[in-house]
């Protein structure tokens, strides 16, 4: 029975269907990774002390907004728009898609995110991938819990936006997500980077050659995405709503 179900929901994840998902989420992430890590090496080339510059933090935090508004934007109706692993993650552990799929979402980000950091080095002659890292000061496990606490707030967001149970959002949807991403990278970025992001930080560091405190970017989001769907679903909006007045209940889901 266990089998067949496995065997059942992996078939569903190969459907057509679910293959365009994978496509749209390449492309998406991609294009994302393209901007924020571009972004950064732009900075680095027309000021070469970006890192104490404050205007690097602010255009690190527009190319969040930029990026990640118009990806969402353009994968919501066919992947969902998820451009991250850490809100696959959420998604998976709250049930609103299979192990399987969420596993190959995984695949498409991590290669997009490889992918676009490779054309960077590739065509960018003499510049290096920055890759993502903490400041002196903290420890892996601050880092981690920063990271945490900013992909809460990002994938909580993220449920909010794409709740059809609140009023319709349109394209308002995703640029709420992209500011909350703007406003953490504006909030952190000199201590951790402000990644939200496993995919961000892994393309970067795989082509960079620099797996230092990597696991920062993993544990933190992933954690983080993880509690923020589950308190959307469970506490603050669950599935089952009992109207105080009418006595009615909702049981439309995320």
């Amino acid at each position: 029975m266990a089998s067949t179900t496995l065997t059942a929901r992996f078939n569903q994840s190969v459907t057509k269907e679910a293959l365009r998902s994978y496509l749209a989420e390449f492309i998406s992430t991609f294009f994302y990774v393209f901007a924020v890590v571009g972004s950064a090496m732009a900075s680095k080339k027309l000021s070469p002390d970006a890192a104490s510059n404050t205007s690097s933090l602010v255009v690190a935090a527009i190319a969040n907004v930029f990026a990640l508004s118009s990806t969402v934007y353009i994968a919501a109706n066919i992947s969902g728009g998820h451009v991250n692993p850490a809100v696959t993650f959420a998604k998976a552990v709250s049930g609103h898609i299979t192990v399987p799929t969420a596993l190959f979402y995984w695949v498409s980000q991590m290669l997009a995110s490889v992918m676009a950091s490779l054309l960077l080095r590739v065509t960018a002659i003499g510049q290096n991938i920055p890759a993502y890292t903490i400041a002196q000061e903290m420890t892996g496990f601050g880092a981690s819990l920063l990271e945490g606490v900013l992909t809460f707030a990002l994938v909580y967001t993220v449920y909010a936006a794409g709740d059809p149970r609140g009023s319709p959002l349109g394209a308002i949807g995703p640029l709420a997500i992209g500011m909350m991403a703007g406003a953490n990278v504006l909030a952190t970025g000199p201590f951790s980077g402000g990644s939200m992001n496993p995919a961000c930080a892994f393309g970067s560091a795989v082509v960079a050659g620099s797996f230092k405190n990597q696991a920062v970017y993993w544990v933190g989001p992933l954690f983080g995405a993880a509690v923020a769907g589950l308190v959307y679903d469970i506490v603050v909006f669950p599935a089952q709503v009992q109207d105080s007045i009418a006595g009615v209940s909702d049981g439309i889901g995320v």
